[in-house]
């Protein structure tokens, strides 16, 4: 990305944007999707985990991504148990219906437990399993993975109850209109439980690892990894804070609007627009 997250779109590209823009070719039916920043504690400020997708994959591939993924029609399942804000106040912070609101909470901390190890979840409304690297674990981690296993069965199984509270609304990102494959996704946040640790037990990445977020914006600009704008930008916002607690303390007071990148045409093709609060940060890494 070289500088900052406004790459140059090459003219091609911004012709076919153009087909999108004027009626002449509908885009693809986004499909809901939750992503999870899951935070440390760091010497230099919060740590992400990231993985980086094999390059295989057909979306973002070769690309360093939060844990995250598409809604499973299970994760609309009423019957887990629950703690923390009600499926009501999440789907105001959300910005959706409560029935939308459950199945994103649900596929948030069951995404990240499928692509990370980590469980957000314990045996009462103020505990959290304290160690999730067990045979047994790991045997139900792969029948989630694969969709032999809905998470509200797992929950129940082992008789446990969502820590919503653990999580925090971040943003909302819509895939441009011109992408073959797009996802409505919403960003959370999370503090790593402690006593729990990551483990790289994904079947889509290929490799992963923690890094300060400041550090992992750097790594984007220098070309060392390469990220989605998104991941970028949350990352440099994040970066901004001092510590997980601060993010989780901003996270309280946020509200989704989902935002979808437009292309901003110059004489060079064209760039990818960003929300207006990012300007000011892109600003001063130029």
């Amino acid at each position: 990305m070289a500088g900052n997250v406004r790459v140059q779109l090459p003219p091609h590209l911004v012709e076919h944007a153009r087909a999108f823009a004027d009626g002449t070719r509908e885009p693809v039916e986004p499909r809901n999707a939750a992503t999870v920043v899951l935070l440390r504690s760091g010497t230099s400020g919060p740590e992400v985990y990231l993985l980086r997708r094999q390059t295989s994959m057909a979306f973002a591939g070769g690309m360093c991504v939060f844990p995250g993924g598409g809604v499973d029609p299970r994760d609309f399942d009423h019957a887990t148990a629950w703690a923390g804000p009600t499926p009501q106040e999440w789907a105001s912070g959300l910005g959706t219906d409560e029935a939308t609101a459950r199945a994103l909470v649900c596929a948030a901390v069951r995404e990240t437990f499928e692509e990370s190890g980590v469980l957000l979840a314990g045996k009462a409304a103020d505990t959290v399993v304290a160690d999730t690297t067990g045979e047994d674990w790991e045997t139900d981690r792969a029948a989630l993975e694969a969709r032999e296993l809905s998470f509200t069965d797992f929950l129940d199984r082992r008789g446990l109850v969502l820590r919503t509270d653990l999580l925090g609304v971040w943003a909302g990102w819509l895939t441009p209109v011109f992408e073959p494959r797009r996802y409505r996704t919403w960003f959370f946040v999370a503090d790593l439980p402690e006593g729990q640790r990551t483990r790289d037990v994904s079947t889509e990445s290929d490799q992963v690892t923690w890094l300060p977020a400041s550090k992992a914006v750097e790594d984007v600009e220098d070309e060392r990894i390469l990220m989605l704008p998104p991941t970028y930008l949350t990352c440099l916002e994040v970066g901004q804070y001092a510590d997980p607690a601060a993010v989780l303390d901003a996270a309280r007071d946020r509200t989704v609007e989902m935002y979808t990148p437009q292309v901003e045409e110059n004489e060079d093709g064209g760039t990818l627009s960003v929300p207006a609060r990012f300007e000011p940060l892109l600003e001063a890494r130029r």
